[in-house]
């Protein structure tokens, strides 16, 4: 197995640490969660890229603005509340 084959689990752990943060009720969770998934989606995207996995980066890709937008908007949230 090459190194780049063994992204795909941190990119997996950090996905899953991530989906259970973003349900938290505090910001500052959620914040860490967006983080996460940005991270996660980057891994993906590069271990989606070596083993031609076209879709993968595509659905990533996505995700990642999805992600982006959900952190300003969360970003906004929090100096609304102090």
């Amino acid at each position: 197995m090459d190194l780049i084959d063994w992204v795909q689990w941190p990119a997996m752990v950090v996905t899953v640490i991530s989906a259970w943060f973003i349900g938290s009720q505090r910001p500052r969770r959620r914040m860490i969660a967006f983080w996460g998934f940005i991270l996660s989606n980057t891994l993906w995207i590069i271990w989606g890229w070596h083993t031609n996995a076209f879709g993968l980066i595509v659905l990533e890709c996505i995700l990642l603005g999805m992600n982006a937008r959900g952190f300003r908007k969360n970003q906004h949230g929090n100096r609304a509340s102090g």
